[in-house]
Parts: structure tokens; C-alpha cells; sequence
């Protein structure tokens, strides 16, 4: 029994690490909710961060930028075309995802966090850019990492992206009342985070991920060492030392296994640094649900299990608890293996 079920988890394992790999080759074709974000013909000549920054009352018409950075991403995207892969990457970098603020990027200011693909085929180390530290813990809480294909002036490239639910599935959270963080009395998100806004249930200005997520920023590529399996070997050893750096594959960064317990001690005290809780609450009115090691079958061809047949009887039934019930909707088909033959069930 045990081994019946630690094969099947090896299984969906397996077939989640393939579809990743497949999708991020361009061999599988996955369902495309990117939503288009059109081109400006009119020619924009920033190429750096400051440029960046003097569009800022351009970008922001309502108020301030917190919990905007989407306003960010689509100024960028619907100006792509005119840009060099490097010139987007560097532009992509003049700002935190996390509260909106511009940033001048740098090694310091450079984080490394192991996130989850929205798709559930498993973490994808990457970097992101923070205006303080505090965002390294609500991006551990909140986002997750998404694709999109964008034209740029070099062609098309499929990127990394750092994505959030949609509040607007639950535009009524915006103005609901509640106690400022850091003692600044009653609030609400209408008021603390004046950009997003909501109209007929989408984000306004918001560009979609591959699978119709909110896109806050870029997820910039790390050196392969730190998606490797022995990755957590390789930085940052030793006790915490918030501040620190360590150096991978040429790149130079902080890792965010050093504000752990920082991170644990701002949650004891009401998340009262950085952006407070306003990040925070835009980002959990809907947060990205992970499918399960089950539903990550959908989209395989096949699944063979050796052992079994379709009925799920005995030791097959407590290695897949929920039954085939548990894989409704998937689009693969499971090939339990039995002696002679198989039996082939539609998922």
C-alpha cells in the first residue's frame, strides 16, 4: 500500500515536471487568457529608470501608485515593440512590484525567492526587485509566477512574470473599513490604493498572464545553479544575516531565507513595515489557488500505473483517496496497467 501510493505521487510528479518543461519549450499548447494590450504609436525614447520615473504622473491619474505596479507593467508592455529585450528587462527593473514605489535596480536591492508556477507544475527560483524588505514576505504570502508572451523589437519572447489574483472578483473588499497597520486610524483600500479600480469585474489597466492573472511585475531569471536540486546548498549558508550577499553564476543578491525570521516577527506585530497591510489586503481579496498534484495531470497524453486497474479497488483506492473523482477535469487519461492488458479510462 505504501509503495502503491508512493509510486502514484512519483507518477504525478513526473507528468507536473514534464508539462513545465513542455510548456516552457512551446511544445504544449496551454489556454491563452493573456488579454492584448495594444501598442502606442507613438515613439517613447526612455531607456532608463529615470525616464521611467518622469512618467510617473502619467501612469498614476487617480492618486498614488500603492498596490499599482500594474499601471507599470502596462505602460512598459504597450510600448514593447519599440524595445530591445534588454531595454524592456532594464525598465522592468525601475520598480517594486510589491508597493508600486520606483526603484533604482541594483545587487542590493536584488532578492532571490523560490516561488509557485500558477500552472502547479512546481517553484521557480527568480529575481525581483524591492524598494525595502518587508516585500520579500509578502511575496512569499501572495505571489506566484505566471508567463506571457511579448514583441518586443528583437521578436516574440515568452517571459517570467510576477502575478496576484484579481481584486476585482470581489470588488466590494475595496470598501470595507478596516484598522490601519501602523496607526493611522480607520482606512479602507478605496482610499489607501486609489489605482485600482475596478470596472464590469477587471483590474483597470491591468495586462493578464497566460492564465489570466494580474502581471505586477517581472520575474527575472536566475543563473541555473539556483533552480537546481541542490540550490538550497548553494546561497546564503550559515545563520540569517538579513543584508547579506551572495554571489551565483556572476549574478549578486539577498536571498530570502535571510529575512525569515524578520518576516515572522512583522507578521506577530500586524504586518506594521513596509507597505503595511494594504499590499497585503488588495493581493488576498482573491489570492492564486495552486492546483493540486492531481489536477496537474490535466493536459498529459497519458499516465500509465502499473498495478492497478480502473476500479480503484484495495490498495490503488487509498493510494488516489478521492477515486477518479478527484481527477474530474482533467484532459489526460489514466492507463492503469493490469495482467494481461489495460484498461485505458477517460479522465
Amino acid at each position: 500500500m505504501i509503495a502503491q501510493r508512493a509510486l502514484l505521487a512519483a507518477v504525478l510528479l513526473v507528468v507536473a515536471a514534464g508539462r513545465g518543461a513542455a510548456a516552457a519549450s512551446g511544445q504544449v499548447s496551454t489556454s491563452r487568457l493573456a488579454n492584448e494590450v495594444p501598442q502606442v504609436r507613438a515613439v517613447w525614447q526612455g531607456s532608463e529608470v529615470t525616464d521611467l520615473f518622469k512618467e510617473y504622473n502619467n501612469i498614476f491619474r487617480h492618486g498614488n501608485r500603492n498596490a499599482a505596479s500594474h499601471l507599470w507593467v502596462h505602460f512598459l508592455l504597450e510600448r514593447s515593440e519599440q524595445m530591445t529585450n534588454t531595454r524592456l528587462l532594464n525598465l522592468f527593473g525601475g520598480f517594486c512590484a510589491v508597493s508600486g514605489s520606483p526603484v533604482r535596480p541594483s545587487d542590493f536591492n536584488r532578492y532571490k525567492l523560490t516561488l509557485d508556477r500558477v500552472d502547479g507544475s512546481g517553484k521557480v527560483a527568480g529575481f525581483m526587485h524591492y524598494c525595502c524588505w518587508p516585500c520579500v514576505c509578502d511575496t512569499q504570502d501572495f505571489i506566484r509566477v505566471d508567463t506571457r508572451r511579448v514583441a518586443t523589437s528583437d521578436g516574440e519572447k515568452t517571459y517570467n512574470f510576477a502575478v496576484i489574483g484579481n481584486p476585482c472578483d470581489h470588488e466590494e473588499e475595496l470598501s470595507k473599513p478596516f484598522q490601519d497597520a501602523v496607526g493611522r486610524g480607520m482606512s479602507m483600500l478605496r482610499k489607501d490604493a486609489p489605482e485600482v479600480r475596478c470596472k464590469d469585474g477587471v483590474l483597470e489597466g491591468a495586462p493578464l498572464s497566460d492564465h489570466g492573472y494580474v502581471i505586477i511585475g517581472m520575474f527575472f531569471d536566475a543563473p541555473a545553479a539556483l533552480n537546481a536540486p541542490t540550490a538550497l546548498a548553494v546561497a546564503g549558508p550559515g545563520a540569517e544575516q538579513p543584508g547579506r550577499m551572495t554571489e551565483v553564476g556572476g549574478a549578486k543578491f539577498q536571498d530570502e531565507r535571510e529575512y525569515e525570521a524578520m518576516c515572522e516577527d512583522r507578521k506577530r506585530n500586524g504586518y506594521n513595515s513596509g507597505m503595511g497591510e494594504i499590499f497585503r489586503r488588495v493581493a488576498s481579496i482573491s489570492p492564486v489557488q495552486i492546483p493540486s498534484a492531481l489536477s496537474a495531470i490535466a493536459g498529459a497524453s497519458e499516465v500509465h500505473v502499473s498495478g492497478c486497474d480502473s476500479s480503484l479497488s484495495g490498495s490503488c483506492k487509498e493510494a488516489l483517496p478521492d477515486g477518479q473523482a478527484a481527477a474530474k477535469g482533467a484532459t489526460g487519461r489514466l492507463v492503469w496497467s493490469e495482467s494481461p492488458g489495460h484498461k485505458d479510462d477517460e479522465l
